[in-house]
């Protein structure tokens, strides 16, 4: 078997640790991520996308060095082109991802032809190992995970003009986005002229993310992305099932009444889990006898335990929002937001494991680009 060749970075050289050592502080986010995360655990996982493997051919980039530029543009919501910038002016963004002082970034070419490794073959499988990859470091460092699970979905728009789709599709035109559907994201309670209430339905173009997240410590531990119509409740067994497969301390399950399917409830009396999916008024309030199986589970201890956890996950989604872009897609189609829902998870996680583990947080904004 041939060595493995990467381009030489230069970052054990004078313009590398010597000068970083000196310059970004030993408590800055970046230093604490490389200190925490054993990143060439990646790279063999990551070599396998490569033709040569890094034994043949020319010698390509460590690939967990342009997966590090991946993620710091999810970290701090900057696309391919500024993120190339951004390391080759920021030093904690270039110690981070391990360049010598006087050495390029790659460039964002690189990190386009990147992506499309980790897509090859039309599936997420190798986001959802990484995933998978980032919640095992996080049990083994000690990060303790509760017995009370949360599933809800965030939507993302489309990257779409849709008043000029339309014209598109008038003119026979493909649409944009083929992927994307239109799909309903909420009511919106405002007043009337003559001062009554009135609740207008909210539409969203565009794609949903279905998550299920951890209420002790916070982290994403499953995710499946779908186009914007897609029924919510459908996707609460296959993400409990996933959470099941890596062996989590879960006793509970909490969601809103999106969720409040028997089937769904029958999957969790199945594996022994408690049910605290918000009940829909036609359960709790019919005229039969049959209501009183969910009378009973709407007090017990479980039930309460996981409606007030429920809340945390609306919080993770205004994060994902707010401060790392999930609000609008990137790219174009059902896979490329998968792309982007599974990169801003992982950074979300990497994120939560820093600050739980040292205190120390990100902070998002990052000095401007010219």
């Amino acid at each position: 078997m041939a060595k493995k060749r990467f381009i030489d970075t230069r970052d054990q050289s004078f313009f590398g640790n010597y000068i970083y050592d000196q310059v970004v502080p030993q408590d800055h986010f970046l230093r604490l991520l490389n200190q925490i995360i054993e990143w060439e655990r990646f790279t063999d996982k990551l070599l396998e996308l490569y033709g040569g493997g890094a034994e043949y051919g020319r010698p390509p980039f460590n690939p967990t060095q342009i997966l590090k530029m991946c993620l710091l543009a999810f970290f701090y919501n900057l696309s391919e082109r500024q993120i190339e910038v951004f390391v080759n002016e920021n030093l904690p963004a270039k110690y981070f991802v391990g360049l010598g002082l006087d050495q390029k970034a790659p460039d964002h070419s690189t990190l386009s032809v990147f992506r499309s490794r980790l897509v090859k073959g039309g599936n997420l499988n190798i986001f959802e190992e990484l995933l998978g990859e980032i919640i095992g470091i996080a049990k083994q460092s000690g990060v303790k995970f509760g017995s009370i699970q949360v599933i809800d979905s965030v939507h993302s728009e489309a990257n779409v003009n849709t008043s000029k789709d339309q014209g598109r599709k008038g003119g026979g035109q493909e649409p944009r986005d083929p992927d994307a559907k239109w799909g309903v994201k909420g009511k919106q309670k405002y007043k009337n002229q003559q001062g009554n209430d009135v609740h207008q339905i909210k539409y969203f173009y565009g794609y949903k993310a279905h998550v299920s997240m951890n209420a002790e410590n916070n982290l994403i531990t499953s995710l499946e992305v779908t186009s914007g119509e897609a029924y919510d409740g459908h996707h609460f067994c296959s993400l409990v099932d996933h959470d099941l497969s890596q062996k989590l301390p879960i006793a509970t399950y909490a969601a809103d009444r999106g969720y409040d399917d028997g089937n769904n409830h029958f999957h969790l009396q199945d594996h022994n889990l408690n049910s605290a999916i918000c009940l829909k008024d036609n359960r709790t309030k019919k005229k039969d006898s049959n209501k009183q199986i969910w009378l009973e589970m709407v007090q017990t201890a479980a039930y309460k335990a996981g409606r007030k956890e429920r809340y945390k996950i609306e919080r993770k989604f205004g994060d994902a929002k707010q401060n790392h872009g999930l609000g609008r897609c990137r790219y174009l189609g059902l896979l490329g937001f998968g792309v982007q829902a599974y990169f801003t998870a992982i950074a979300l996680n990497l994120k939560r494991i820093v600050k739980l583990q040292t205190g120390v947080g990100l902070k998002t904004r990052c000095p401007a680009l010219i």
